[in-house]
Formats: C-alpha cells, sequence, structure tokens
C-alpha cells in the first residue's frame, strides 16, 4: 500500500494505493484521483521545466518546458539535452525548441518571448 497526496486539484486528498489488488485506490474525491493515484504508481509522469543558452547578450537564457507531461525516468536525459543546446532569437511563446525530445513524443516549447 503506498500513500499519496493528489496533485488534480487544490483538495489535495490524502490517497492510498493498494498494488495488490490491481492499484485499486481509495481517498479520492473524484474519478482524477482514483487515476492520478494509478497512473503515479504505475507510470509517473511530470512536465519539465528548464532554461536553454541563447545568443542574445541582454536574455542569455531562455525559459521553456515540455507540451506534455513525459516519463519521470526521462527527465534526467532531456535536461541533457537541453544542457547541450543554444538558440538563436528572437523566439516567441510557444515556438518549438526541440520536437519529440529523447523520443517521448514531447516537444520542449518556449515559455517566453525574445526579441
Amino acid at each position: 500500500m503506498t500513500d499519496l497526496i493528489c496533485i488534480c486539484c487544490p483538495k489535495g486528498c490524502h490517497l492510498s494505493v493498494d498494488e495488490k489488488n490491481n492499484f485499486s485506490v481509495t481517498g479520492n474525491s473524484c474519478p482524477r484521483g482514483a487515476e492520478y493515484g494509478k497512473s503515479e504508481e504505475t507510470h509517473p509522469v511530470r512536465v519539465v521545466t528548464h532554461t536553454v543558452k541563447t545568443t542574445s547578450k541582454e536574455h542569455p537564457r531562455l525559459s521553456v518546458k515540455t507540451n506534455i507531461p513525459v516519463p519521470k525516468e526521462k527527465i534526467f536525459d532531456i535536461i541533457d539535452a537541453l544542457n547541450k543546446i543554444q538558440i538563436s532569437t528572437p523566439v516567441k511563446i510557444g515556438d518549438i525548441i526541440i520536437k519529440n525530445v529523447c523520443e517521448t513524443g514531447s516537444d520542449i516549447i518556449a515559455t517566453q518571448n525574445i526579441n
């Protein structure tokens, strides 16, 4: 049995996930909590936020993130890939910086504008 706190909404339900009983979830107030508890135990995912180097002297770093959650075990591979690149400006919010980063199906997108 694993205890978690649900992060789907501000309520923060205290979940218990029973691995021996097909990852059944108790303590949730809504179906999203049950889904979160099961997925967190079977295949946890996260949105990765980071920065990348730019060619701009005024803005030497650009904030970026994955456009969809990625498998937790890929986070350090993604950060390594981001640390190895430098992008040219200008950049707009939503621009794709890396497509299908580390073959996760997620794109790295800009989260700020740099002219």
